[in-house]
């Protein structure tokens, strides 16, 4: 077995789940990988923990909400909800052959698919109760987004998730203190002037324990203090159709106006709830080994320079109180060959085209990462 392999799988039951003897883990693979299915297996058996396996099939998965009416989407909800609620942690392995492959199913199929089965197995139950962590598995469909060889992605893979942690979670302390202190946040960037208020709502440290790979401090806007526009310069992909040139207007914390490549499916999807028009999570990227998006949110939401804003569901320990089946994170990268960009907390510049520029906050800078 590949020694990174190990490595990782060693990580993600050690480190990122902290998984102790005799608790059940539920390992999820989607598009089978087994080298990390079985890494992940031994490291279980070896910390004295219970290995629970389910392999998922993104064609299989295709079929079944095709075919889905709601008695039969709740009867999946139940019983993937009882198996999520009976285990203590939770790891996910998604290695898409095809990132494209639910593009063809009918949005109110997937409306339906998002609003009985997802919301109340993961944003209700394995968010909120579990420790969890979910990654992305090198295969050629992730090399060919990346413009890279296998071999090369595969490098850049194990170096982006084997990333010393700690080390950044260290540096991340002072960035999650100036958040919680500060009331105003301002963006602006080329097609972006957004203002919007953080005030009294938790800031969480991403370093590896709950995404592979990370490398983010999020937060949430207070609900209806959102204000103005914003203009995404990635692609974004949402349950299988990709959207590019997304700009968003806000009044009063409500998006008023969207558009975007597709702008007619883009509203379709932000009208699946209240809540899809509001947003629930603000976060700065850093990884300092992912430069450019290859669409896949993982990857892209850590971006060195970026930051992203969250049509939809808010996090319960970073809560706004904003509810959706949608959790929607849209990428800006504020580096200089994407535009620029600035950040302004309580008008103070933090981070000027990409880079922070506050002395305490100089140690998330990619230089000092990697």
């Amino acid at each position: 077995m590949d020694p990174r392999v190990k490595e990782l799988a060693s990580r993600l039951i050690r480190y990122s789940l902290n998984l102790q003897q005799g608790e059940k883990v539920l390992i999820e693979n989607i598009d089978l990988q087994a080298p990390i299915v079985k890494a992940l297996i031994r490291e279980a058996y070896a910390v004295g923990a219970i290995p629970l396996v389910t392999l998922k099939d993104q064609e299989v998965m295709r079929e079944m909400i095709l075919g889905s009416n709601q008695e039969q989407m709740e009867l999946f909800a139940k019983h993937e909800l009882a198996r999520m609620k009976d285990v203590d942690a939770y790891v996910a392995v998604r290695a898409y052959e095809n990132i494209n492959e639910y593009a063809d199913i009918p949005e109110e199929k997937m409306s339906l698919y998002s609003r009985v089965y997802y919301k109340p197995v993961h944003l209700g139950e394995r968010v909120p109760h579990k420790r969890w962590v979910v990654l992305r598995y090198p295969n050629k469909s992730m090399a060919q987004a990346a413009n890279m060889s296998l071999e090369s992605f595969e490098d850049f893979y194990f170096s982006v998730c084997n990333l010393d942690y700690a080390k950044m979670s260290r540096a991340m302390d002072p960035l999650k203190e100036l958040m919680e202190r500060t009331d105003r946040v301002r963006i602006t960037a080329p097609g972006t002037d957004l203002s919007f208020s953080i005030k009294g709502i938790p800031a969480i440290k991403c370093a590896g324990d709950r995404n592979i790979p990370d490398g983010e401090v999020y937060t949430a806007p207070v609900r209806d203090s959102v204000e103005g526009t914003i203009a995404f310069n990635t692609p974004t992909n949402h349950e299988g159709t990709t959207f590019t040139d997304v700009k968003l207007t806000f009044s009063k914390g409500r998006i008023v106006e969207a558009t975007a490549s597709n702008s007619k499916a883009l509203n379709e999807i932000l009208d699946t709830d209240e809540g899809a028009r509001y947003i629930g999570e603000f976060a700065i990227g850093f990884n300092p080994h992912i430069l450019h998006p290859m669409q896949d949110i993982l990857f892209d939401e850590k971006i060195a320079g970026s930051f992203h804003f969250t049509p939809g569901n808010a996090y319960d320990i970073a809560d706004n109180g904003n509810r959706s089946a949608i959790h929607w994170d849209m990428v800006q990268i504020q580096r200089p060959e994407y535009g620029g960009g600035e950040i302004w907390f309580d008008d103070v510049l933090i981070r000027k085209d990409g880079r922070f520029v506050l002395p305490e906050l100089e140690g998330l800078n990619p230089e000092n990462l990697v």
